[in-house]
């Protein structure tokens, strides 16, 4: 069998060198569908730690992005070794992709380039004048700060007009995005479509906690099967359209805007999550546009 490497952190892994995430469990649950379809196509997916010093891309046929959700405290080793396995295998999704997806200054492109984006806001830190400047700039009490290089709420934060701002550690460390914060996401929550291959393959919806605004299952946020409408489809399509590039996989996040339109939150192309639970044929999926991918 051809053998490809999925990609994820040693945080991911039960018997990994560090403290398991307290959602690793999503790992397992994504990583046993995509072994099986794989297999079901003669590819031999297996699990690997994206910075294991043993790694050696050159043994696998390809190398796949997967559950690698240590990056962002690790960006410039996590982008050198990207590099290093384009050089020797086969990255998908590609790397030029995975560079540009990385920084969410991407999503002022996909504004350029015509897709519904949630309005945003560069700074250099995410200090009080930038925040102060962003409640007057959106005409909103709230805004969500977030690092250009970030994944998973991590170093998130929703801050209210006039309220001190949380910690330092609390904050992103380096460049920040503010956004508004849209009610939406705690009165609708937060829709994800799925593609693979550039075939669609299913959708959830997201609702955070009671009290919360984020949508991951750690901080104990809950999905939901979704059938997504034609126009959620159109817009998230316009989103992938944008995007100039095979890609293997792919999520498109949406949330509705002040006026209830739809609007991307993100595109997600290098280490999506995608929810396995709601999409029976996901394994299938993947392992035929992997198969093909690989000629």
């Amino acid at each position: 069998m051809t053998r490809v490497a999925f990609l994820t952190a040693a945080c991911m892994l039960p018997d990994g060198a560090e403290p398991a995430r307290a959602d690793a469990f999503e790992h397992a649950l994504e990583f046993a569908p995509l072994r099986a379809g794989c297999a079901a196509h003669g590819v031999e997916l297996v699990e690997q730690v994206w910075d294991a010093p043993d790694f050696d891309p050159a043994a696998f046929r390809a190398c796949v992005v997967g559950t690698t959700w240590d990056y962002m405290e690790k960006r410039d080793a996590f982008l050198a070794r990207l590099a290093a396995i384009d050089a020797a295998s086969t990255l998908l999704n590609p790397l030029a992709v995975l560079r540009w997806n990385l920084d969410k200054r991407y999503l002022a492109q996909l504004d350029e380039r015509g897709a519904p984006v949630v309005p945003s806001l560069l700074r250099a830190r995410a200090d009080e004048a930038a925040v102060a400047e962003a409640h007057a700039h959106f005409g909103c009490d709230e805004v969500v700060v977030k690092p250009l290089v970030g994944a998973g709420a991590w170093r998130q934060a929703r801050v209210r007009r006039g309220a001190p701002l949380p910690s330092s550690q609390e904050l992103p460390p380096a460049e920040a995005l503010l956004q508004p914060f849209l009610p939406g996401v705690r009165d609708h929550g937060e829709l994800s479509l799925v593609f693979i291959g550039g075939a669609y393959s299913h959708a959830v919806r997201k609702l955070p906690a009671d009290g919360d605004y984020r949508v991951q299952s750690m901080y104990g946020a809950r999905e939901q099967r979704h059938d997504a409408s034609a126009h959620e489809l159109a817009c998230a399509r316009r989103a992938l359209a944008c995007v100039d590039a095979e890609l293997l996989y792919a999520r498109v996040d949406l949330i509705p805007g002040f006026d209830g339109e739809l609007l991307v939150m993100e595109l997600e192309l290098v280490e999506p999550y995608l929810y396995p639970e709601q999409g029976p044929r996901l394994g299938e999926l993947f392992g035929a546009a992997l198969a093909r991918r690989l000629g």
